[in-house]
């Protein structure tokens, strides 16, 4: 096989629709979009628009809230530590930290702190420093021998 020998499975791709191109294209003169009236003028959005009516949007009832200053953690299982462990990617005796843990790959980005969460099995004594974890998470760590520190969260600077 050669590179010009390269093809989309059959049916894979299908070509566009090509309004407003003749009467032979099922789809000319007025391209579909019927005769006259808002909706056949080009530059028209009335989504949720109800000829006057009271949308439904805001005929229902506002619900929840949103806090501003709410703090994102990045989650990461015991179970997903304890692969990295036995990877050879962590270094169970050494202290492991918010740092180490993103430096390693298994979480991206640290947000406002790291939050470990005791789902999956953890057999390595490990001294994890983390921003936040759940009771079942210092269960389990304390159970396999090791100590979780939980640190206060980082906060931003004030700008």
């Amino acid at each position: 096989m050669k590179l010009n020998e390269l093809r989309d499975n059959p049916g894979a791709t299908r070509s566009k629709k090509r309004v407003a191109r003749g009467p032979g294209s099922g789809k000319g003169k007025t391209a579909g979009r019927g005769i006259k009236g808002q909706k056949s003028r080009s530059g028209v959005a009335i989504n949720a628009y109800e000829g006057g009516q009271m949308p439904l949007y805001m005929r229902l009832p506002k619900r929840g809230f949103n806090k501003p200053n709410r703090k994102a953690f990045a989650v990461i299982n015991l179970g997903l530590i304890q692969k990295f462990v036995d990877a050879g990617k962590l270094d169970a005796t050494a202290v492991i930290t918010e740092e180490t843990l993103v430096s390693t790959g298994i979480v991206r980005r640290r947000l406002d702190g790291i939050r470990v969460l005791g789902k999956g099995e953890l057999t390595a004594a490990l001294t994890l420093t983390v921003t936040g974890a759940s009771a079942s998470a210092v269960e389990a760590v304390a159970k396999a021998g090791g100590t979780l520190t939980v640190t206060a969260p980082v906060e931003a600077a004030a700008e």
